[in-house]
C-alpha cells in the first residue's frame, strides 16, 4: 500500500524549476531512500510531502491526504527528522522529548525514547552541549514521539559514530517492520544501501531511477580488486580477454560477471607477474557505482543506460 504518492510534481523558485514532473511512491512498511546530488530537487520534493512547501503543479498525497490542505491532520501521523536545527539551544534532552510526546498525545514514553536513541546519560544536557551525532539522535527521538505512520528522515546518521549508526539503523528498520513508511533522504550511499528497500534518484530536478537495488544493478556485474599501483593493463587485458580500469591508486574494476575461469585467470596472471591480490570482490555493483553511472549518463545524454 502506498503511504506517499507523488504524481507529476513540479516545484519552482521564480524562474528556476527545482523539480520537474516527478512521480514516485513510498509503501507502508518499507524504507525508501531518496538520493541525489546537491540541488537535485530531493529536499524540495520532501518539503512538499511534509506540507512545508507548495507545488507549482502535480499532486501529492500522504496517507491519502493533501499535505497542503490537511497539514494539521497529517502532522499528527507524521514524524519529521531535520538534518540540523529545529531545537532551542538551551532545551534539555529529556524535557524536549517529554514535551514532544505530550504534544503528539500518542502515549509515547519519553524516558524510553531517550534510552532507545542512546542518550540516557545525556538526558539533562542542553541541545547546544550535544555533539553533532548526539543532536541527530535527539532529532530522531522527536520524530519517534509521533508514533508515525510515515517518517521523513533527513541524513539520520550524519556525524554519528559507528555504534550510534548501528543504533539508528536498528530503529529505522524497526519502524518499517511496524508498518511505517520511512522516507530516508541521505548523501550516505553506503547507509542507503544497508537500509533501503527501494531507491529513488533525483538529478537536475528529475527522477532518473526508481526501483529496488536489484533492479537498478541488473546487468551491471563487476569484478573489483586491489593489487600493485601500476599494473600493465594492456598485458592483463590480453591475458584475460577483458579490459580492467584503474579506479584508485591500487584498485581496479572489470565490468564482467564473475565467472570462475575469469577469476582464476586473473589470479594466476597476478601471481605469475609477482603482483599481490589484496582484496577481491565480485558481483553486483555497489549503490555508489550505480549512482555514479546513472548521474553520469544524465550529465552526458550520449551515455544511454536502459536502467535509468
Amino acid at each position: 500500500m502506498a503511504a506517499v504518492e507523488v504524481d507529476g510534481l513540479t516545484v519552482r523558485y521564480g524562474d528556476l524549476v527545482a523539480v520537474n514532473d516527478a512521480s514516485f511512491s513510498a509503501a507502508a512498511g518499507q524504507i525508501t531512500a531518496v538520493l541525489g546530488p546537491n540541488g537535485a530537487g530531493k529536499t524540495s520534493t520532501i518539503e512538499v510531502c511534509e506540507g512545508y512547501r507548495r507545488s507549482a503543479a502535480g499532486t501529492v498525497r500522504v496517507l491519502g491526504l493533501d499535505p497542503t490542505t490537511n497539514q494539521r491532520e497529517i502532522a499528527q501521523r507524521m514524524g519529521v527528522m531535520l538534518q540540523a536545527g529545529g531545537v532551542y539551544p538551551g532545551a534539555r534532552v529529556a524535557d524536549t522529548v517529554r514535551h514532544y510526546c505530550a504534544l503528539y498525545g500518542k502515549g509515547a514514553d519519553a524516558q524510553a525514547l531517550v534510552q532507545q536513541v542512546g542518550l540516557a546519560d545525556r538526558a539533562r544536557s542542553t541541545w547546544r552541549r550535544l555533539s553533532g551525532g548526539e543532536q541527530q539522535r535527539l532529532s530522531l527521538a522527536l520524530a519517534l514521539a509521533a508514533k508515525p505512520q510515515v517518517a521523513f528522515l533527513d541524513e539520520p546518521t550524519s556525524g554519528v559514530d559507528v555504534n550510534g549508526r548501528d543504533t539508528i539503523r536498528g530503529i529505522v528498520r524497526a519502524l518499517a517492520a511496524e508498518g511505517c513508511a520511512v522516507i530516508l533522504a541521505t548523501h550516505e550511499l553506503d547507509e542507503a544501501e544497508r537500509l533501503a528497500d527501494r531507491v529513488v534518484i533525483f538529478d537536475q530536478g528529475q527522477i532518473i531511477a526508481d526501483g529496488t537495488l536489484t533492479e537498478l544493478r541488473r546487468g551491471h556485474d563487476e569484478i573489483r580488486f586491489r593489487s600493485s599501483p601500476a599494473l600493465d593493463l594492456h598485458a592483463l587485458a590480453t591475458a584475460i580477454g577483458m579490459i580492467a580500469s584503474q579506479v584508485g591508486p591500487d584498485e581496479y574494476v572489470i565490468d564482467a560477471p564473475p565467472h570462475p575461469r575469469l577469476m582464476a585467470t586473473l589470479a594466476s596472471w597476478l601471481a605469475d607477474h609477482g603482483h599481490p591480490l589484496t582484496d577481491l570482490r565480485a558481483g553486483s555493483q555497489r549503490l555508489e557505482d550505480v549512482f555514479r553511472r546513472l548521474t553520469a549518463a544524465k550529465q552526458d545524454p550520449t551515455k544511454h543506460d536502459g536502467a535509468a
